[in-house]
């Protein structure tokens, strides 16, 4: 049926106007438009650290389409009802929004759908948020890759389409809905006084987003391969920020990788299958959503990793005595983010050197992280400690102080972000005794902390470990 009447665009992590599919769709039909962002169960229970910067980039968002002469509906509630009541504010016949694949995300956008279409109102979903849509990319017996290499091949030569321009101009409703103040919602309560530390390391909204990707592309795309793996160096994009909340599309990095790939960077390919690196967990999550809370092995269910301990604790505080494992877990602390090379190193110590079960590190970088991706955190955890899929040798143990001196020979690093260990201290380390809670009781005149356990004896523990979890695997006829 032709209709002139609004549409309601619910936003969720797609937070700009370029590339963006369900805007540019709604903008072609040329009707009124009610941007509406809902403060609903499934993003109240998301960590501390994301919820106050996807705060941030709503108040952006609001600024961009305020630009265009229109606003930003804020409503707090469950999604179903929040959407039936401005439809029937602004008589608008129906709803559009950029597709989630997380379980959550999927059961609630369903009952949504089926709930609106039942009324014989629009309820239309767009891409937008990946690359490849999970259920497109497919073996060649039908079914979902499991193994990344495969997947990456797959896609890589599978042609991407222009990115869409933003709009100039959105059309507004006769009347606008009510909305709720930004601060009302308080995104940022958990982060108490971390909040101000960490937001001099955010570089929010579209325009951040386009400026560190050309500054990426002009500056570091070449030596990408070669240099992304020390952390003292600024040698990656930084982009994963952008990208979790919708800044930027996958889309604009994928073409401005790839043109920088054709023009003869060395770093650009290998810059791409990070990229589809993100892809391949986004598919996994979709076809196996138990790898967010279980193992998906389900060979390692009874392998016996520890839980809650003191030594977890430690961890968490970046107070294990290992510097580059303190390094990064105060780096994330600080900054909302931790170099990727690092979430490795702070990973297996945590899963094999400690022996503590990877959901107790997964729960908190998603409590942590400004750049939390809960596809990409779950296969990273299950990677580095075995039990998900394509992953590292479950023998492989890195070991701290080795990757230490290949990955940050000078303590660049190491230094930036430890107070005990520089006899002038600078700004980032001491940014992370100004952001922890006052009940740690941390000082950065304390000594530094002696280590947890010996690497060698934690190295001997968790191998032990596995040759038991094989030969019962044996036993059994799982392996």
């Amino acid at each position: 049926m032709m209709t002139d009447a609004p549409l309601i665009l619910w936003f969720r992590r797609d937070l700009r106007l370029a590339d963006h599919p369900m805007l540019a769709a709604a903008v072609a039909s040329g009707r009124a438009v009610v941007p509406l962002v809902i403060l609903d169960p499934e993003t109240e229970a998301i960590g501390a650290a994301a919820k106050w910067r996807l705060g941030l980039s709503i108040a952006d968002f609001a600024a961009q389409l305020a630009g265009l002469g229109s606003q930003l509906v804020l409503r707090r509630g469950p999604a179903l009802a929040v959407l039936e009541a401005v439809l029937a504010e602004t008589g608008a016949a129906g709803v559009h929004w950029s597709r989630a694949y997380d379980p959550a995300g999927i059961a609630r956008d369903s009952a949504v759908k089926a709930a609106l279409k039942a009324k014989g109102l629009e309820a239309v979903s767009h891409p937008g948020f990946l690359l490849h849509e999970p259920w497109s990319v497919e073996t060649g017996q039908g079914g979902f890759y499991r193994v990344y290499t495969p997947y990456w091949k797959a896609v890589k030569d599978r042609p991407i389409g222009a990115a869409l321009p933003a709009p100039k101009a959105l059309r507004a409703p006769e009347r606008w809905p009510a909305s709720d103040r930004l601060e009302a919602w308080q995104m940022g309560a958990a982060m108490r006084r971390g909040a101000s530390v960490c937001l001099k390391y955010q570089a929010v909204g579209e325009a951040a987003a386009a400026r560190r990707l050309a500054d990426f592309i002009a500056e570091r795309v070449d030596a990408y391969k070669a240099a992304r793996d020390f952390p003292g160096r600024e040698a990656t994009s930084r982009l994963s920020e952008n990208l979790t909340y919708g800044e930027i599309s996958p889309r604009q990095i994928w073409q401005a990788g790839f043109a920088a790939m054709q023009a003869g960077a060395a770093g650009a390919e290998h810059f791409l299958k990070e990229l589809v690196w993100r892809e391949f967990a986004w598919h996994l999550m979709y076809h196996t959503p138990q790898i967010a809370h279980a193992n998906w092995r389900d060979e390692w269910d009874g392998f016996p990793w520890h839980g809650e301990n003191e030594q977890a604790e430690a961890w968490r505080r970046g107070m294990t005595g290992e510097p580059f494992v303190d390094a990064a877990m105060r780096e994330m602390y600080v900054t909302g983010t931790m170099h990727n090379r690092a979430r490795m190193i702070a990973a297996s110590y945590l899963t094999k050197h400690l022996m503590t079960h990877w959901k107790i590190g997964l729960d908190w970088f998603a409590d942590c992280l400004t750049d939390w991706d809960p596809a990409a955190n779950a296969m990273g955890w299950q990677w580095v400690a075995g039990s998900g899929p394509d992953a590292a040798p479950y023998f492989r143990i890195f070991n701290p102080e080795g990757q230490a001196e290949k990955f940050d020979a000078e303590g660049r690093y190491r230094r930036r972000w430890l107070a005990e260990l520089s006899r002038a201290p600078g700004e980032a380390a001491l940014d992370f005794y100004a952001a922890v809670p006052k009940r740690w009781r941390l000082d950065p005149g304390a000594p530094y902390p002696q280590k947890l356990i010996a690497l060698e004896a934690g190295r001997a523990r968790a191998l032990e470990a596995y040759a038991q979890r094989d030969a019962a695997a044996q036993a059994t006829g799982i392996a």
